[in-house]
């Protein structure tokens, strides 16, 4: 594994002793190398247990990732590298950033203002130039 850990946002990083890893034989292009070689990474990530999270983050990524969990554990896959190095390295780089996602604080609401009058008011005397531009192209007073 690369040295780095990978961080999530700030000081809270992937906490290594949390991930559990699976590796299976990928579909695809590999030739009969492929036949042999697990090469596909799925790696999983019980959010509902770790302790790795502050509280807040956890709550808001249970409750965006809810359609992805399966009984509290969010899964990662990663099969398009050949090598199975760089699919674990490519998993824990999308977990890193899913998970980033998930625990982000939500936007600021946005503030209502007010259209100024100018604005406004140029609207409509464009508008109702507009409409006289099209009154005047039916063909009622031509003959």
């Amino acid at each position: 594994m690369s040295g780095s850990p990978h961080v999530i946002r700030g000081s809270v990083s992937l906490p290594e002793a949390e991930l559990m890893w699976r590796f299976s034989r990928s579909s695809g292009p590999g030739g009969q190398h492929v036949n042999t070689s697990d090469s596909q990474v799925e790696l999983r990530f019980d959010l509902a247990r770790t302790e790795a999270l502050p509280e807040v983050w956890k709550e808001r990524a249970l409750e965006r990732l809810a359609s992805r969990l399966v009984g509290g554990v969010v899964t990662v896959r990663s099969s398009e590298h050949r090598s199975q190095w760089r699919n674990r390295e490519t998993a824990l780089v999308r977990m890193a950033s899913l998970l980033a996602e998930a625990t982000a604080p939500p936007p600021r609401p946005r503030r209502a203002t007010k259209i100024p009058r100018g604005i406004n008011e140029r609207r409509l005397r464009q508008k109702k130039q507009r409409a006289e531009t099209k009154r005047g192209r039916n063909g009622r007073d031509w003959s």
